[in-house]
């Protein structure tokens, strides 16, 4: 063929393949996009050949490279794909305070490259071959305030309120005891944080792939409340905007009733696929927390998140994607948390003690706890500076009193043996409370210091944990240590040594916690239980005999306290129903109650002696007092059983 000729064929190709792709059209709508309808529509039509791996990319902001996507969605989710036309939706992006684009794209099968792939080894688009583009979807204001979440602070009488804008500028929070905004309503300002991409220690959060601007973190301190009045708020200002106007229920540790619902490991559901695994499930888990305080009305509750929050795991906008998941509940409600792997684990990080090679890994994702310590403030000021120029990591250990209960948090992550500053924090803690006041402490924390769950990485670290905070929990008759990282629920017997104290589910404290496992909350990697080496030939994992109830429902458990007695119940997801249940009582009794106080030693298991405190009274009245408790107690626990046989869904263990 003439040279010339086959430019000239080149040139038509060219012209062909060029009006091929000038014909395909992406659209994406609504351009503009209101704090109360986020959802987005993508069409595309025009497009020749379509293929099953054909796919939106997802880019935010604009200006991000093609292979720099926050997800991304193959056409075939539309049932139309094969006629080169079709739509997709997206729920409720977050505002991240840049415009989103989206990008058509080919990927041909020959293309794979298992080098490039995501969390579970699937190949990820390379952004090779872009066909078309869709105009920029924005916010109607990226300064408007978002992501509200609350939290007890260092007094009483305080609330804390924290919330992300798209600038620096002035913020303020306004409140008062009336709904709508009048002379009664009170401002205080805020203070305003922000971290750099120069502040996270490794890849991905410091690339350009999982690097985003964070935006603006104010922090808001409401003081002087009155105990256990509800409280209306808004944040933000005149020229940037106001969020929606929330409401809280301020503390009260007079009250004689603690509620709060506690779970780990829950992280964040995103609508695409992106580099992480995501968990689809902890929509279910926010959607039941919120059933239940719409429930409560106007009595107080809060959350305790014990670790492992988001899962961003260096994906900046992941953050963006929690903090909107909980807004409903966390505007609200008091979210509290506490450290996980998933926040912090770098090998760069400062405690390495030789017992923990191989289990503190780079489970962070290169944040190094920058993130978590920026967006959240929980009480008190533990830190841990780390020694390269980026804020300190905070909120390791704290407590606080929350009606008849003494809550305590710690650091699985950061140094907790004995001579440490956060064991002498514990120690010290747990010797002031006063058990007159808050007769059951609540101690949390991410790794667990008993399982039976098959985590032979973390053997070492349990050993470190039973020699040197067990002894703190059984000295100071903790009442229930809870713990998340094994992504089941699992409730142990009251335990100290390994050895049992009480093998009910119903009893007085008997001189040592009930440990509870709850990482159940939306992760969906389980490990499997712990092989028992006297079932050599069993081919299940039966349960030790420690181990009062466990399964692998998603969910979370709901804490339940007056001063005789503590209730903790595992709420499964599939149904919303109470699954298991423990209940501890203190030995207490209120002055008003009427009835004889039970001494502390006592418990209501066979082989202990119950003492009571009684007055002399004739035989006569004694005996007839006692047969009308026996014959009431028979007939109430006779209604009880069938009460609960109807309402009660039971979840099999793994013996069963």
């Amino acid at each position: 063929m003439h040279p010339k000729n086959a430019l000239l064929l080149f040139l038509l190709a060219a012209l062909a393949a060029g009006e091929a792709a000038a014909a395909t059209t992406l659209t994406a709508t609504l351009a503009k996009l209101a704090e109360s309808d986020r959802q987005i529509t993508i069409r595309w039509s025009g497009l020749p050949d379509p293929d099953g791996l054909d796919y939106v990319g997802i880019y935010s902001p604009p200006s991000s490279s093609d292979r720099d996507f926050l997800g991304y969605l193959f056409l075939n989710g539309s049932a139309s794909w094969r006629t080169g036309s079709g739509e997709l939706t997206l729920p409720r992006l977050p505002n991240l305070r840049a415009p989103y684009q989206f990008r058509l794209f080919r990927w041909p099968a020959r293309e794979y490259s298992y080098h490039h792939v995501d969390h579970d080894g699937n190949p990820l688009p390379h952004g090779r071959h872009r066909v078309a583009v869709s105009g920029e979807v924005a916010f109607e204001s990226a300064a408007r305030p978002d992501q509200v979440h609350l939290s007890f602070a260092d007094r009483v009488d305080e609330m804390r309120v924290m919330f992300v804008c798209g600038d620096g500028g002035r913020r303020v929070v306004r409140y008062g005891q009336e709904k709508e905004v009048g002379a009664d309503w009170k401002e205080v300002a805020t203070k305003v944080r922000t971290y750099e991409q120069k502040h996270m220690c490794d890849s991905p959060a410091n690339s350009s792939v999982g690097w985003r601007d964070p935006g603006f973190v104010f922090d808001g301190l409401i003081k002087g409340l009155e105990p256990g009045r509800r409280y209306f708020y808004k944040v933000g200002s005149d020229s940037g905007g106001w969020s929606d106007t929330y409401s809280f229920i301020s503390r009260d540790n007079e009250a004689n009733e603690t509620i709060a619902f506690l779970f780990g490991d829950m992280g964040t559901y995103v609508p695409y696929n992106t580099y992480i695994r995501t968990q689809d499930e902890s929509l279910s888990t926010v959607k039941w927390i919120i059933r239940d305080i719409q429930a409560l009305g106007d009595k107080p509750a809060f959350i305790s998140h014990i670790g492992d929050i988001s899962y961003a795991r260096g994906y900046a906008w992941v953050w963006d994607h929690f903090f909107s998941q909980i807004e409903p509940v966390a505007a609200n409600t008091p979210y509290h948390v506490c450290i996980g792997n998933h926040e912090y684990d770098w090998p760069s990080q400062p405690w390495k003690p030789s017992w923990a090679a191989g289990i503190y890994g780079t489970d962070g994702g290169g944040e190094c706890g920058i993130p978590y310590s920026v967006k959240f403030r929980m009480p008190g000021n533990s830190f841990v500076p780390t020694g390269t120029g980026a804020p300190d990591t905070r909120n390791l250990y704290y407590s606080f009193d929350s009606g008849v209960v003494h809550f305590v948090y710690m650091s699985t992550e950061t140094n907790f043996v004995q001579g440490s500053d956060q064991h002498s924090f514990l120690k010290a803690d747990l010797e002031k409370v006063n058990r007159s006041r808050t007769p059951f402490i609540v101690f949390q924390g991410h790794r667990p210091m008993y399982t039976s769950s098959n985590e032979a990485r973390d053997f070492a670290m349990r050993q470190q944990m039973l020699q040197h905070l067990e002894p703190l929990l059984v000295t100071y008759n903790v009442t229930l240590a809870l713990w998340g990282h094994v992504h089941r629920y699992e409730r142990f017997c009251p335990i100290k040594n390994s050895q049992c104290l009480n093998m009910s589910s119903s009893f007085v404290y008997p001189g040592a916690p009930v440990h509870v496992v709850i990482g159940m909350g939306g992760q969906d990697w389980q490990p499997i239980w712990q092989p028992r080496h006297d079932h050599p030939d069993v081919p299940i994992y039966p349960q030790p005999e420690r181990s009062m109830y466990r399964g692998g429902e998603f969910g979370y458990t709901k804490l339940v306290a007056t001063k005789e007695k503590l209730t903790l119940m595992y709420i499964g997801n599939h149904d919303g129903q109470v699954h298991d249940m423990v209940e501890i009582f203190s030995g207490q009794v209120s002055s008003n109650s009427g009835v004889a106080e039970v001494v502390d030693d006592t418990k209501l298991n066979t082989r202990v002696t119950t003492k009571l405190k009684i007055p002399l009274v004739s035989l006569e009245i004694v005996g007839s007092a006692v047969f009308a408790l026996l014959l009431g107690f028979s007939f109430g626990f006779l209604v009880r059983r069938k009460k609960e046989a109807a309402q009660w869904t039971p979840v099999k263990n793994e013996e069963s």
